[in-house]
């Protein structure tokens, strides 16, 4: 996957969750998924785990293509808005590029939005079919400006992969 990070690592110094925090949460995901593989299982599952487990979100979960946009799938949080078309905020930009999406400001993104007012950071990480499609992006919020680190990316997009490898849409 691609990095569009616009994001300053001097803020997280503070904040950096360890590298077994995410190998937890990694093997936690394989867990749930071990019981069930549908997507709409999944992906609610994945979304609680993801609010549950990781400090200063406000929403987490994952919008899905269809028609040529994206579309609310399941997710924890406030009420969502339900279409984005491509390229527009930034799960319509990660999206449309194809690559993980790191905003530490959202209201200095272009373009951005607000479907909560109280969201200020925010990580948007496309998933693919086995074709290598953008079939859905994660999207996960948080009430604090530059909340998401290096490491968080990271340990994000290999929850992203173990989704990719094991839901089934069908």
């Amino acid at each position: 996957m691609k990095d569009d990070m616009i994001h300053s690592e001097a803020a997280h110094e503070e904040r950096l969750d360890s590298r077994s925090d995410y190998r937890l949460l990694h093997s936690q995901l394989e867990e749930l998924l071990k019981e069930e593989t549908f997507y709409v299982s999944a992906m609610s599952n994945a979304s609680a785990l993801l609010m549950e487990s990781l400090p200063d979100l406000n929403w987490a979960g994952f919008y899905l293509m269809k028609d040529a946009q994206l579309v609310v799938g399941p997710f924890q949080g406030r009420p969502a808005c339900i279409h984005i078309p491509l390229g527009k905020g930034v799960c319509g930009h990660a999206a449309e590029k194809d690559q993980t999406t790191v905003v530490p400001d959202v209201h200095s993104f272009p373009g951005h939005i607000a479907c909560d007012s109280a969201s200020r950071s925010e990580i948007v990480i496309p998933l693919h079919d086995p074709r290598e499609h953008v079939t859905a992006v994660l999207d996960i919020d948080s009430p604090v400006p530059d909340r998401f680190s290096r490491e968080d990316r990271e340990g994000l997009e290999t929850f992203a992969a173990i989704l990719e490898q094991r839901i089934r849409f069908r």
